[in-house]
C-alpha cells in the first residue's frame, strides 16, 4: 500500500498519543479528507475549530516532514478515489447494461461464498452467546455502513428490551449515547474500508469499560480487531466507487436468525404484542378509506 493508504494507517496507528485538538483534526481529516486536501493549513484549522499551529503539529505527529507533504498524502487518498472510478470504468466500462447486473450479482455471490469459506464458526457462536447474555445492546455503523447498522438494530429490537443504535454527527456526541456502557453490555461495531475512526473510538470506550465487542469489518488486520473480543469477517471488497455489502448483510442475516430461534418465545409475544396494538390503533386495513363508498 502506499502512501495514500499510509494516511489513514497513520491516523488509525497514532490516534491514541494525539491531544484533543489533533483528534478533532484526525476524526475531519478520516470523513473529509476531499475537502481537506484543497485547505490550507490556517483554513483546516479554522474548520476543525483549533489552530495553524495545532494543524502543523499533527502533521509532524503522523510523521510528515511539514504540512504540504501532509497535503500531499491527502490529494492522494483524493487520486485514489478517482482511480476507483476509472477501475470501475476499465471494469464495466465495455459491458453492456444487462451485463452490468450480471457482472455485480455474480461478483456478490463470489464474496458471500469467500466469507463462508473464512469466517470463523466459533467467533460466529460467541457472538450470538454474547448478544443473548447482554443487559444493553450497542449497535454501530457509520457512512456506508448505517444502514446495515439500522437494519441489525430494528430486528434485534424484536427480540430485546434494551437495544440502543448509536447516532451520530461528532465523537462527542456519539460517546455521549454510551457513557453508561459497562461490562455486562455489549456493543457491536460495523466498519469496512475506509475505516470510521468514530466507531474505532467507540469500540475502545466500550472495552475501556470491559463491555463485550464485537465487530463485523472484513479482515483480520482491521484496526476495527483491535478492541474487540469477538472479530465476524465478511468480504467487501469492490473495484469501484461502491461498496459492496451483501457479504456483511447476509452475516448479520444468519446472526439474527441464531438469536431468533433461541429467542423464539419473546420474538411470537412482540408479535402479539404489536398485532393487539395495530388493531386498537387501526394501524392495519381496516382504517383504509373506501373512496368508492364515499362517493355514493
Amino acid at each position: 500500500m502506499g502512501s495514500a493508504g499510509g494516511l489513514l494507517n497513520r491516523v488509525n496507528e497514532r490516534y491514541g498519543s494525539l491531544s484533543k485538538g489533533q483528534k478533532l483534526l484526525a476524526t475531519y481529516i478520516t470523513d473529509n479528507y476531499d475537502k481537506a486536501a484543497f485547505l490550507t493549513a490556517a483554513k483546516l484549522g479554522q474548520a476543525v475549530g483549533v489552530s495553524e499551529s495545532t494543524v502543523v503539529r499533527f502533521a509532524a505527529q503522523l510523521g510528515y516532514k511539514g504540512y504540504p507533504e501532509f497535503q500531499r498524502a491527502m490529494g492522494e487518498l483524493v487520486q485514489n478515489k478517482l482511480h476507483a472510478v476509472h477501475r470501475m470504468e476499465d471494469v464495466y466500462g465495455r459491458i453492456s447494461q444487462s451485463e452490468i447486473l450480471e457482472t455485480v450479482l455474480k461478483s456478490d455471490m463470489e464474496r458471500i461464498k469467500n466469507t463462508l469459506e473464512y469466517i470463523d464458526e466459533q467467533a460466529f457462536e460467541l457472538a450470538v452467546d454474547m448478544i443473548l447474555n447482554a443487559r444493553h445492546i450497542y449497535v454501530l455503523g457509520i457512512r456506508s455502513c448505517a444502514p446495515l447498522a439500522e437494519f441489525m438494530a430494528f430486528y434485534l429490537n424484536m427480540m430485546f428490551d434494551d437495544v440502543r443504535l448509536l447516532h451520530t454527527s461528532s465523537s462527542s456526541e456519539l460517546l455521549e449515547q454510551m457513557v453508561r456502557i459497562g461490562k455486562d453490555d455489549v456493543m457491536i461495531g460495523i466498519s469496512f474500508p475506509r475505516y470510521s475512526i468514530r466507531t474505532l473510538k467507540a469500540m475502545e470506550l466500550a472495552n475501556s469499560r470491559s463491555a463485550r465487542v464485537i465487530t463485523l469489518t472484513d479482515n483480520v488486520h482491521s484496526p476495527m480487531n483491535l478492541y474487540s473480543s469477538c472479530n465476524l469477517i465478511a468480504k467487501s471488497d469492490m473495484s469501484s466507487i461502491l461498496d459492496s455489502l451483501t457479504a456483511p448483510l447476509s452475516v448479520i442475516n444468519a446472526l439474527l436468525l441464531a438469536i431468533c430461534m433461541k429467542k423464539q418465545g419473546e420474538v411470537v409475544k412482540t408479535l402479539e404484542m404489536l398485532e393487539q396494538v395495530w388493531e386498537e390503533y387501526q394501524v392495519n386495513g381496516n382504517d383504509e378509506i373506501n373512496y368508492r363508498s364515499d362517493m355514493k
